[in-house]
């Protein structure tokens, strides 16, 4: 018997087989518990699926530098807050709860091999859809991440004893002062900031000791609440009570640290300061930093700091100003010639000649 294959009888099968599978989804009979697990080919075809989507599009998107392999503390820091319940780490094995997960979080110390520095910046920045693995908390930080993969380069060659001592988890984190915030609190802040306030020598971390309680306080609100845009600041300060945030602040305000070192280094960079450049319509960096106004010290903050922020305001070069934050720093950022960035961070932090 021969079967004609017509336009309607093609129409009506794919309709009936619709049908079938959205009766199949009400019905409930398909198995979605996590400890089901899923059938062999399944978990083969997802992960195909997925390698393949991330290889296409981290070699189209991912930036051509996706690594920053000096500045580990602070990525550690939020690895160990925000990662390792899923992925375990060096000497700690991943929460028995998060690992009951279908499919469980991979081991980096094995899985971070397979893929290239790219592609786990991709990884990081967008997550992975139905696999519990988020994207990256804050849009337009590409630094934080290019920080991320490098650590996470590293975790497969690092031992327990240098993962606890890069994420502030070694013995003696968090043990001084500020006894009304208890050890776990102020151990969070210890572990990238030190308990001098200084940063742990990070050039990604500021200094924070002599810095306006006023300001500390507001920084960490508007973390909290989003308002200002970071993946690791973002998820520390997001838990933290309004006493809490308030001792903290005037913990780290009271130590010493900037304010301390007078400007000193290039004329350029010291007219910036002082007057700005009107042709361009960059304003005065004193004409909000200075004494007695509401935005933070810069006198004395660290250089590597400064420069390293203002070319995060500044943005990827391959964008262009009209997709970039309109936000005042940002705006002001991109005003600041190139050539005059590390002169002008060597000038605040009293370091320039």
């Amino acid at each position: 018997m021969t079967i004609r294959i017509t336009w309607a009888r093609a129409v009506a099968t794919l309709v009936a087989l619709a049908a079938a599978g959205l009766l199949f989804a009400w019905s409930g009979v398909f198995n979605i518990a996590a400890s089901s697990g899923h059938w062999p080919i399944t978990d083969w075809f997802l992960h195909w699926t997925m390698r393949n989507s991330v290889r296409t599009h981290a070699a189209f998107s991912a930036p051509s530098n996706p690594r920053a392999d000096q500045e580990l503390v602070s990525a550690a820091g939020h690895f160990a807050a925000s990662c390792a319940a899923c992925h375990g780490a060096p000497g700690r094995r991943p929460s028995p709860v998060m690992h009951a997960a279908t499919p469980p979080a991979p081991d980096l110390s094995v899985n971070a091999k397979e893929w290239t520095d790219k592609q786990l910046f991709w990884i990081l920045e967008h997550g992975v859809k139905y696999t519990g693995m988020p994207a990256w908390g804050a849009k337009d930080r590409p630094d934080e991440i290019r920080r991320m993969v490098a650590f996470v380069r590293r975790l497969p060659t690092m031992s327990p004893a240098e993962y606890r001592a890069l994420s502030g988890a070694a013995r003696g984190a968090g043990t001084t002062g500020a006894a009304a915030l208890g050890d776990g609190v102020l151990a969070g802040c210890v572990a990238c900031h030190g308990a001098d306030g200084r940063g742990r020598g990070q050039p990604d971390i500021p200094v924070l000791g002599g810095q306006r309680p006023a300001y500390l306080l507001t920084a960490l609100n508007a973390y909290a609440s989003g308002a200002r845009a970071s993946a690791v600041m973002g998820n520390a300060a997001a838990d933290l009570t309004d006493d809490q945030k308030r001792a903290l602040a005037e913990h780290f305000a009271a130590l010493p640290g900037i304010g301390t070192v007078a400007p000193r280094g290039a004329a350029g960079a010291r007219r910036i300061v002082e007057q700005g450049l009107p042709a361009v319509q960059l304003p005065a960096c004193a004409s909000c930093h200075a004494s007695g106004k509401p935005y933070p010290v810069l006198a004395g903050q660290r250089a590597p700091y400064l420069a390293q922020r203002l070319r995060q305001w500044r943005g990827e070069k391959e964008v262009v100003d009209a997709r970039k934050s309109h936000a005042t720093m940002p705006v002001i950022a991109r005003r600041i010639p190139e050539e005059m960035i590390e002169p002008l961070a060597a000038y605040l932090a009293g370091t320039g000649r």
